[in-house]
């Protein structure tokens, strides 16, 4: 009995491990189902045939309790009888059973209002997939035709030169930025600023834009043509320019810079006296460097440049000077120095400067023509030749006694000679002066030392305010001004007694009343008297009734202009002393 009771407890041990050990793998089985139950939710949802009812969660459920309420064991603990155990076991079974039949009976209700929503999803997603995948489709389509279309022609959005290219080829675009362009030529302007045109079709002038377009287009990815929706491409190209370089320097040999024959060697320097003064010939100044000139042309006409000055280019230079050149150098710099001279004369308006050209004359030289210096090296003035000057200067601006071109009244142009009025310089203290200032090297306008001033200075010393006596027609007028102020009939010097007034130009020298007038058997009052010349004066005269006509060559005066009275009271009062008087025969006494 002990035998077979040990022999059953063990196989109630054993049975028991072997019942534990189903229901730990019915627990694995229901957590592996629960895991496969939230793969297949969604896995339904993108399936087009609807689950079974028996693949639902419910089903593993209920077939995981009918299982665990078979074995009895699911809730032992251990001490607990086999019997006690089974019933538990069957207990629990019955609950977890009923418990999946409600499970069982809601899932089937809810599977099939599920699978009606499973199905309104699958449509929704269905109207959205399909109009994306052939938008898609068609946006490729796009993409890969016009990258197809651009690897013969300009990306989309390219400009050139302010061309729109897209889609060109290089040919089409190459005419149209030739049909743009336009190039005459270039003028080339030398060291005086004188320009020199060197017209494009003389020197066989030729551009293209075919090589620097292909290097672009290869430049550019046909499928990266969508870059440019956002920011159009905007390229300046310079052409292929050609032309013929022995035509441009056959163009520049109009310059005469350029075609001057001489070589370093010929270019010297010389001192030259002019009438100008002595004047620095440097050959070797400002030489144009003929290679250097056609180059600077060649780079303007590359760059389509419409013009270009050679000097700003520095095509000029300067050549090296030998030991005989920079002494010449050294001597023009002493001239330089002398005939610097900065006295100017004014005789009215004219103005006399004493430059390069007058004191060119001056410099002292020894019996062989040797300049003469003093001890500082200066070169030193011959005294003697400034006092020529100031001779020829007072011999040309002297007008005392001068033969003078004068303009009547009567609209003719004669000529008076001679009389009292006039400039005459005071020759000896301008030479003293001019010796000195020029030795101080003065800077200052000089107006000359007179004996005796006229009315005006200068050569045309009249001025517009004179007195006019035509003796011939036998009237005197007064212009002050310039205007006419008084106009009257005279009586002159009786010319048949030989005693006719002198021609010539005079003045004013006094003015008087109430004089008498006294000669060689008369003795007569006037109220006005101004005289002009010695004792020859204007004056009125009380015992004359007629004036005018051919009076004067029978009854004249004894020289006096005879005027009517009111005449001589006006030109008394306006006419001032220094007043010029214009004397004169218009057709000859």
């Amino acid at each position: 009995m002990k035998k077979d009771e040990k022999i059953t407890g063990r196989e109630e041990k054993t049975e028991i491990e072997r019942k534990n050990r189903q229901s730990r793998k019915s627990r694995r089985r229901f957590r592996s189902m629960r895991r496969l139950r939230k793969q297949e939710l969604v896995i339904v949802e993108l399936d087009e045939e609807e689950p079974e009812i028996g693949a639902l969660p419910g089903s593993w459920e209920w077939q995981e309790m009918e299982e665990a309420g078979a074995a009895g064991i699911g809730m032992q603990k251990p001490g607990m009888s086999g019997t006690g155990t089974t019933d538990s076991g069957m207990a629990a079974a019955d609950r977890h059973g009923a418990a999946a039949n409600h499970s069982v009976n809601h899932t089937a209700e809810g599977k099939e209002s599920g699978g009606r929503k499973i199905k309104s999803g699958r449509h929704k997603a269905a109207l959205i997939l399909v109009p994306a995948v052939l938008a898609s489709v068609l946006l490729l389509g796009i993409y890969i035709g016009l990258s197809e279309y651009y690897k013969n022609g300009f990306s989309y959005g390219t400009w050139i030169n302010g061309i729109y290219c897209t889609g060109k080829s290089v040919e089409e675009v190459n005419q149209e930025l030739l049909g743009n362009c336009a190039y005459e030529g270039i003028t080339v302007y030398d060291r005086q600023g004188t320009p020199y045109l060197i017209a494009a079709e003389d020197i066989g002038y030729a551009f293209d834009f075919r090589e620097s377009l292909w290097d672009y287009l290869e430049e550019q990815d046909p499928y990266q043509w969508w870059r440019n929706l956002f920011s159009a491409k905007e390229k300046q190209l310079v052409p292929v320019i050609s032309f013929d370089t022995e035509k441009v320097s056959a163009a520049l040999e109009k310059i005469p810079d350029y075609a001057d024959p001489r070589t370093e060697k010929d270019r010297g320097v010389e001192i030259c006296k002019t009438e100008n003064g002595y004047v620095l010939e440097d050959e070797r100044k400002n030489v144009l460097n003929k290679q250097e000139a056609q180059t600077a042309v060649e780079i303007a006409l590359s760059a389509f440049a419409p013009r270009i000055d050679l000097a700003e280019s520095g095509c000029y230079g300067d050549l090296p000077y030998s030991e005989e050149m920079e002494r010449k150098l050294e001597q023009w710099e002493r001239l330089k120095e002398f005939q610097d001279c900065r006295i100017v004369y004014r005789f009215g308006e004219e103005e006399v400067p004493v430059d390069a050209s007058v004191v060119c004359n001056w410099i002292a030289t020894d019996e062989n023509g040797s300049f003469l210096t003093d001890e500082q090296g200066r070169l030193l003035p011959e005294d003697s030749k400034i006092d020529e000057f100031v001779e020829t200067l007072a011999d040309e601006y002297d007008t005392l006694g001068s033969v003078r071109s004068f303009r009547t009244t009567k609209g003719e142009t004669i000529t008076v000679e001679g009389g009292t009025y006039g400039n005459k310089i005071d020759r000896e203290a301008e030479k003293e002066y001019l010796k000195r200032a020029f030795r101080e090297r003065a800077e200052e306008v000089r107006e000359p030392v007179y004996l005796q001033k006229g009315w005006e200075e200068g050569k045309d010393d009249i001025g517009d305010t004179y007195i006019e006596v035509d003796m011939t027609e036998q009237m005197m007028y007064y212009y002050l001004d310039g205007r006419l102020e008084v106009e009257t009939p005279i009586v002159t010097g009786n010319t048949g007694r030989r005693m006719g007034t002198p021609e010539g130009v005079n003045f004013v020298y006094g003015k008087a009343r109430n004089r008498v007038l006294t000669g060689p058997g008369y003795a007569s009052h006037v109220s006005f008297w101004m005289p002009v010349k010695g004792n020859i004066g204007i004056h009125d005269a009380a015992w004359r009734s007629e004036y005018g006509g051919e009076i004067y060559k029978t009854g004249g005066s004894h020289g006096c202009i005879n005027t009517p009275y009111d005449a001589m009271s006006k030109l008394y009062d306006m006419a001032e002393v220094g007043t010029p008087v214009v004397m004169f025969y218009s057709g000859g006494q």
